[in-house]
This record gives C-alpha cells, sequence and structure tokens, in this order.
C-alpha cells in the first residue's frame, strides 16, 4: 500500500466515526438514545437496514463465492421480499402500537417474563457470536494478504466501533450508515467498471457474460428439491422465507433500526425499499466475483488466493510438490487463455458447432484446473493441518491489491473495513439494548431514572464491543465466511421465529408451553445441524415449525390435564 491509499483508509474511517459522534451527541433519554428520536425517514432506515445486514464478510465472500460456485448464491435471497411484505403487515403495526423499544417487550405482554428473557437470551448467544465474527471476517483476511497483525486489527475494528455507538446509541448508527452504504456501493462500482477495463480489447461485457456461461457461472435458478443442497429455488423461497422473516422481524439489530421510525409508514416503507434493493444489490456483488472469474481466464492466478497457505507449503518439505503443481498451472493457464481466444473468436462468427467445442474443452479445462486446486490444498493440509485451505474469502481481496491503481486500493479497503463496523455497530447497539431493557432494568428492583438507564445502555454495549473483540481474538476461519454468520443465525433464528408466530396467531397457546416447547426446539435443532440432517438453511423452516407444533401439543395436553383435575 502507498501513502495515498493510507491517506484514503484513515481519512474515510475517521470521517465515519468522527460524523456519528458529531450528529448524536446530547442522546440523554432512552427515546433518543435506543429508540433513535423515532424520527428517522425511510430512506434512512432503508439504508440502515441494508448496511446492518451487509458486512465485510458479504464484499469479501460473496465475490469470491460467485468465482468458485457462480451465481447460484442469489437464491439464498429469493425469500426476503416477501418476508418484507409480512413484517410489514404484521410485525411493524404491532410494534409501532405498543411502542416497543425492543421485539421482546411484546412477549412478555403476550406471554411472561421468562419467555421473554429466553428469547433476549438467545437473541445475545447469536448476535454475540455474530458480532465477534464481523470483525473477526476483515481481520483475518486483511492480515494474511497484507501482514497486519490480526489481534490489532480486531481491536482497532472493535474501537473505533466503540466509540461512535456508545456515544450515540441507535441515532449514531442510523446516521453514519447511510454514509458508509454510499462509501460500500461506491467502491463495487469502481472496482466493476475497473475489471471490465482490464479484459482483452475485443471482450464486451456482453461477450465476458457468455464466457461466464460457459464455464457454468451463470446458473441463477436451480429448481432441483434436495433438502442437502444449500443454494436452491426452493431453499431460497421457503428456508431464506423463514431467515429474513426471523433476521428482520425478530433480531433487534434489524427491528432497532426501524423502531426509529417517525411512524409506521416511514417504516414499512424503508423495509420495502430494502426488499426491493437486496437481490439486485447481492446480484451485482455477486456479477462482480463472475468479472473477477472473467478476468483470470486471461491473467494468471495464483493456486490458492490465500498468500499465508501457500507461504506455508512452500516452506515445507512439500515445496518441490507446490511448484510442480504451480507450473502445471501455468501451462494450464495458457492453454485457458487460447481457449477462451477460440470460444470468443467462435461468438464473433456465430459458428455454432465451434461454439460447443470450444465450451467443452473450456469445462474439460476447468475440470483439470479445480484438480490442481484440491491437490494444492490438500499439499497445504500434509504442511500444517491447521491451515486455511479454502481460499474464497481471499479472491476479491486478491484482485484488489494486485490489479486496482494507488488510491483505490485505500477506498476498497475502506469499503470492507466501513462494512464490518457498519453491521457490528448495530449489532453492538442491538446486544446493549436488549441487556439493558430486557434484562437489567426488567429484573431491577429498584426504580431508576432515564439518564442510569441511558448509563446502562452505553455500559453494555461497551461490554459487549470488549466482548466481541475478545470472540474475534479466538475464533477460526470457518468454510465459507458469510455462510458461517447465516448458519449461526438459522441455528437460532427459527425458533425464535416460531415464538413470535405462536404470540402473534394462536392466541390460546399460553407463556409455560411456549417456554418448554422453545427449549426442547432448541436442543433438537442443535442436534439436526450436529448430524447434518438438511442444509442449515432448512434450519429456520424446521425450528420454526417445531417450536410451534410442540407448543401446541404441551398446551393441549395441559388443557386436558387440567380439564380432567376439574371433573374429579
Amino acid at each position: 500500500m502507498e501513502t495515498i491509499d493510507w491517506i484514503v483508509l484513515a481519512g474515510t474511517l475517521l470521517f465515519i466515526v468522527g460524523y456519528g459522534v458529531w450528529k448524536t451527541k446530547g442522546s440523554q433519554n432512552v427515546e433518543d438514545y435506543v429508540g433513535g428520536g423515532r424520527d428517522s425517514k425511510w430512506w434512512t432506515i432503508g439504508l440502515s437496514v441494508m448496511a446492518t445486514q451487509a458486512s465485510a464478510i458479504t464484499f469479501l465472500s460473496t465475490p469470491g463465492q460467485a468465482f468458485h460456485d457462480g451465481m447460484g448464491f442469489v437464491q439464498f435471497y429469493f425469500g426476503l421480499p416477501l418476508a418484507m411484505i409480512i413484517i410489514c403487515m404484521v410485525f411493524v403495526p404491532i410494534y409501532h402500537k405498543l411502542k416497543v423499544y425492543t421485539a421482546y417487550e411484546f412477549l412478555e405482554d403476550r406471554f411472561d417474563l421468562k419467555t421473554r428473557s429466553l428469547a433476549a437470551i438467545l437473541f445475545l448467544i447469536q448476535r454475540g457470536l455474530a458480532a465477534g465474527i464481523t470483525i473477526f471476517a476483515p481481520s483475518i483476511i486483511l492480515s494474511a494478504v497484507l501482514g497486519w497483525d490480526l489481534r490489532t486489527l480486531n481491536v482497532i475494528i472493535g474501537v473505533l466501533v466503540i466509540i461512535y455507538t456508545v456515544s450515540g446509541g441507535t441515532k449514531a448508527v442510523s446516521v453514519t450508515q447511510k454514509q458508509q452504504m454510499f462509501i460500500i456501493m461506491t467502491g463495487m462500482f469502481i472496482a466493476f467498471f475497473f475489471i471490465l477495463g482490464y479484459l482483452p480489447t475485443d471482450i464486451s461485457f456482453g461477450k465476458a457474460l457468455k464466457i461466464a456461461g460457459a464455464s457454468d457461472k451463470l446458473n441463477i435458478l436451480d429448481f432441483t428439491f434436495d433438502t442437502k443442497s444449500r443454494y436452491t429455488f426452493w431453499s431460497g423461497i421457503t428456508g431464506g422465507l423463514f431467515l429474513a422473516l426471523a433476521y428482520f422481524g425478530t433480531d433487534q439489530s434489524q427491528v432497532q433500526r426501524y423502531l426509529s421510525g417517525k411512524s409506521v409508514r416511514e417504516s414499512q416503507l424503508g423495509l420495502i425499499f430494502n426488499g426491493i434493493l437486496k437481490i439486485p444489490m447481492q446480484f451485482f456483488i455477486l456479477l462482480v466475483g463472475v468479472m473477477v472469474f472473467v478476468f483470470y481466464q486471461y491473467n494468471a492466478a495464483p493456486l490458492n488466493f490465500n498468500p499465508s497457505a501457500t507461504k506455508t507449503v512452500m516452506e515445507s518439505d512439500y515445496a518441490d510438490d507446490y511448484k510442480q503443481l504451480q507450473e502445471s498451472q501455468i501451462s494450464l493457464e495458457i492453454e485457458k487463455k487460447m481457449a477462451q481466444n477460440q470460444f470468443s473468436a467462435a461468438l464473433e462468427l456465430k459458428e455454432y458447432n465451434a461454439i460447443d467445442e470450444a465450451k467443452q474443452h473450456i469445462i474439460e479445462i476447468n475440470k483439470r484446473d479445480s484438480t490442481n486446486r484440491v491437490a494444492a490444498k490438500a499439499l497445504i493440509s500434509k504442511a500444517d493441518n491447521s491451515a486455511e485451505t479454502n481460499d474464497k474469502d481471499y479472491v476479491f481481496i486478491h484482485f484488489i491489491l494486485n490489479n486496482l491503481p494507488k488510491g483505490l486500493i485505500g477506498l476498497l479497503l475502506a469499503v470492507i473495513l466501513s462494512a464490518a463496523m457498519s453491521s457490528t455497530a448495530s449489532e453492538l447497539n442491538a446486544l446493549g439494548t436488549i441487556t439493558a431493557l430486557d434484562l437489567y432494568k426488567r429484573n431491577k428492583k429498584e426504580t431508576a431514572s432515564e439518564q442510569h438507564y441511558v448509563r446502562a445502555s452505553k455500559f453494555f454495549t461497551l461490554v459487549w464491543g470488549i466482548v466481541a473483540i475478545f470472540i474475534a481474538n479466538i475464533a477460526n476461519l470457518f468454510d465459507n465466511l458469510i455462510q458461517l454468520v447465516n448458519i449461526i443465525g438459522s441455528i437460532f433464528y427459527g425458533n425464535v421465529l416460531g415464538i413470535f408466530l405462536l404470540a402473534f396467531f394462536i392466541r390460546y397457546v399460553k407463556g409455560n408451553a411456549v417456554f418448554v416447547a422453545a427449549l426442547i426446539t432448541q436442543v433438537i435443532v442443535f442436534i439436526g445441524f450436529y448430524q447434518d440432517w438438511m442444509s442449515y438453511l432448512w434450519l429456520n423452516a424446521f425450528g420454526c415449525a417445531l417450536v410451534i407444533a410442540i407448543a401446541i401439543v404441551i398446551e393441549s395436553f395441559d388443557r386436558q390435564v387440567k380439564g380432567k383435575t376439574m371433573e374429579g
């Protein structure tokens, strides 16, 4: 990195922190600090909701996901627009009518204190873990590719977020997220157009798409009904729907974004705005990854994009074997480039037999490329079985650091860190609020002033910030980071969503039945995940249906027992 990159990076991050502190100074009561003054406009809500979900993991992992597996991941979001409509019709009016600060206040109103506390604790567990991962994700990758100290990066990101989140609360999170989304999307569009500019002069965007399609990177829809398959149309429209309902409807990090709305209508418009733009945004980010794939059809790519993994094997007894693989890969890349040129020429001449032949050749080369990469991972594991061989999260950052001009590298790193700060701020804000209001205030015997609970919220936000930094420092990279966060959510979200659906729609079920059902369900979901009964996306629908069914059975049984007792 050059001096200009450091200036751009530091200037962007300091501006966000300073702006958040300046815009929200003076938040001295719970209404302002937790509720954000309840004066947010729909565009602020919409951008804040999008920024909360779009963490650094999104901008690091998603392009790498597309590079390796194509555009199919977009199916994960197919249930989101429908979820936004349901939340706007059911959740938002109830929350606003009750004037709650947290989603879980409603559960005590409907059931009892122990059910409210259980739902709050489940949220704290999964969101506390996720907060640590949203810090850890960019840190582990930037430390690997830039040589920065991992723990120092964790602390820097965590401290920057803590400063403005503790200072200004909900409003600080919302106002900074507008700037963060602008920086993020500007950086991604710039990267996209630079990728297109780096392609050979005769490769237009349309031709680049055909090249990607020849390698099966544009297979967006998968209609196979297989519960073990992670990304299909059906898992997205069902499992994705339940995950989105639970995340946006019951997760305080999101609920707090639209509870700050000036009115029910402003909150609803903000969520619909998110529902309309989220899939196109994810589609675009995946498309960036596909264009990176096309770029590497004409330019040299490492056998493994994780530089620390490559360094590990090159300093081991397997270095010679790895060098042989690299030489084989160099020959393969020359062949790959020639095959792409043949395919491109056949497209120009519209020679369909030649197009099919070239496509088959490309598929065959891709298989050999995949074989080489699998062999490279095996050698890395032999050199050090603790080394991270999965390199999906390193693809995009490798492109940024090795191909973008000075200044833009700093901007794209600012994009990654801004996204990390954005999501982490929402999570810490929600964690502090839930701990202060759902657990501390609700179980506190004596009454206290508004300022006391503002100070308590700030204190708990600080504590959770420290916890998140600690989790980030002990975390381990797990498969693909964007999947890890969704897996953690899926283990808990279905259960919590089921509790809320029982509260909304099945009025005769009481608190005791729901509480016991939720405990049983959580144990079963853990077992199901551990035993790999189904893809993690299906766990959302499974957990939701299970807690509803068990609660109904327990309530019915309880009523029968009471009925017989009364008869006796």
